[in-house]
């Protein structure tokens, strides 16, 4: 049992308490919002705010790099999704679930590249192109930039990139010694799935009652 712990646990033996009960408080937070977000709820935004501003703190702490401008983007992000969720499309209704269009396709391929650019420019600058990790974090993290782009539009194709690029975090986290932020990741991926179901039922009940 005590492998076990030891194995998963053992890096946490040089982090100060306080910056392990933050992490573990930050994970809560964003288990919460991933699941609103599920939901469909407005409480994604307050409560992955909480999260991503804890982790901000933490990852520039741990001088990782690509991982801190994610967070950050998600607060940003955060703020501007607040705000197309509750904006009113006409009187009584606000901003819908739906498809991506032509355009936010377009859109979303030129944030992928334009973020694979901008954390290798950091990562070089910073020194921090070290190794395959590297390579690894700036593929996720452009991942993760269109999936909250997407996720801030209420388009449901976000939770294809939020799947894709969760399921790479899980043993990235693991081997960067996170062991809470993996299981995070692990937890967000099951979400993730069931989150795209039930914005495509969604989807499709509003589509088939238009």
């Amino acid at each position: 049992m005590s492998q076990i712990f030891d194995f998963f646990f053992s890096q946490y033996a040089e982090y100060a308490t306080t910056d392990i009960i933050l992490e573990i408080v930050a994970v809560v937070f964003g288990f919460l919002s991933v699941w609103f977000s599920k939901q469909n709820n407005i409480m994604v935004f307050p409560t992955g705010m909480i999260s991503t501003i804890i982790f901000v703190y933490l990852l520039l702490k741990w001088e990782l790099l690509g991982d801190m401008m994610i967070n950050a983007y998600y607060f940003a992000m955060s703020v501007y999704g607040w705000f197309v969720w509750t904006r009113k499309v006409d009187e009584t209704h606000v901003t819908p679930i739906s498809r991506t269009t032509s355009k936010e396709k377009s859109l979303s391929l030129g944030i992928f590249l334009a973020t694979l650019v901008f954390v290798f420019i950091v990562y070089k600058t910073f020194d921090k192109w070290n190794g395959w990790v590297a390579y690894v974090d700036t593929i996720t993290t452009a991942i993760f930039f269109v999936g909250m782009w997407l996720m801030a539009r209420r388009k449901i194709e976000n939770w294809i990139f939020w799947i894709i690029g969760d399921i790479i975090s899980v043993p990235l986290y693991f081997y960067k010694g996170f062991t809470f932020t993996s299981f995070q990741y692990l937890g967000f991926t099951i979400i993730a799935i069931f989150g795209y179901l039930a914005w495509k039922k969604h989807l499709n009940s509003n589509q088939a009652t238009a």
